[in-house]
């Protein structure tokens, strides 16, 4: 009974660290824009009541399944191809060296800046949107996840090779494992990259999701859906980064749980881009 409580108790003590500078910050900009009547800076009250009424009776629900749509395609497809090309370029060290060029090439070209060249290849519709996304996730999950393999313990290697363990075995019972830590940081950078990619895939060539309700209120000047939009982005960002969390808490448990033990975290420390 007295260790539910000291639960309880860590948890609500744990909440408040994490919440007091959001509702601090709330309260102050309520506060603040409560008597404003700028036409770009409505108040806050109106701008939650505006998107609250596009979320319940307007197309604003409908919007945002689509644009969480793309973006689980687009993180779902960087996730495959970026862990299975860095899992082959990671063990390989010739193959590293031949694609290190091309590799710092193409990561250095924002994805934000190909946009207009994808929608006139690809069309209006989810797959450039897709597109645009996968390409801007599969950078840092791609990196780390070298990086990650590279960061394999050379006693495990030696282990490894002197027993005569097969490539595939060594791949996926040994350098998997290894990467992990370093995968899902990169996939916690890539979700980030995704959401802000996301928005700005639909500004342009889009009849529906978040980004598109975001513009067109800008372009009819409708201010407090387009304040609506931008905070309903930002609470998706921070639902999304705490669900991950959740799942890399489960998944890394283990590492973790040695981490604690050692009181540090073994390995380099998780990027979310190359040097």
């Amino acid at each position: 009974m007295e260790r539910n409580f000291l639960s309880i108790v860590d948890w609500l003590v744990s909440l408040i660290s994490q919440l007091w500078l959001p509702v601090l910050v709330v309260a102050g900009w309520w506060w603040i824009s409560a008597g404003s009547s700028s036409f770009y800076f409505p108040p806050l009250s109106e701008i939650l009541g505006a998107l609250w009424t596009d979320l319940t009776d307007g197309p604003l629900i409908g919007y945002l399944g689509i644009s969480l749509g793309n973006l689980a395609a687009g993180l779902a497809i960087a996730i495959a191809l970026g862990v299975a090309f860095g899992l082959l370029i990671g063990e390989v060290e010739s193959l590293r060296q031949v694609t290190a060029p091309t590799l710092n090439f193409f990561r250095a070209v924002p994805p934000a800046s190909i946009v207009p060249i994808v929608i006139i290849a690809l069309g209006v519709g989810a797959a450039p949107k897709i597109f645009i996304i996968a390409l801007g996730c599969f950078w840092p999950i791609l990196l780390n996840t070298i990086d990650g393999v590279r960061g394999t313990s050379p006693a495990v290697r030696e282990t490894a090779r002197a027993y005569r363990i097969p490539a595939h075995l060594v791949i996926f019972r040994i350098a998997l494992p290894a990467a992990m830590p370093q995968i899902m940081a990169g996939i916690r950078v890539a979700l980030a990259v995704g959401l802000v990619l996301m928005v700005i895939s639909e500004f342009v060539g889009a009849d529906a999701g978040v980004g598109f309700y975001i513009t067109e209120a800008s372009t009819r000047f409708a201010t407090r859906q387009a304040w609506a939009g931008t905070i309903l982005v930002g609470l998706l960002g921070y639902v999304l980064s705490g669900i991950f969390l959740r799942i890399e808490r489960r998944v890394l448990a283990w590492y973790f749980r040695d981490t604690k033990l050692t009181g540090r975290r073994s390995g380099p420390a998780p990027r979310g881009r190359k040097e």
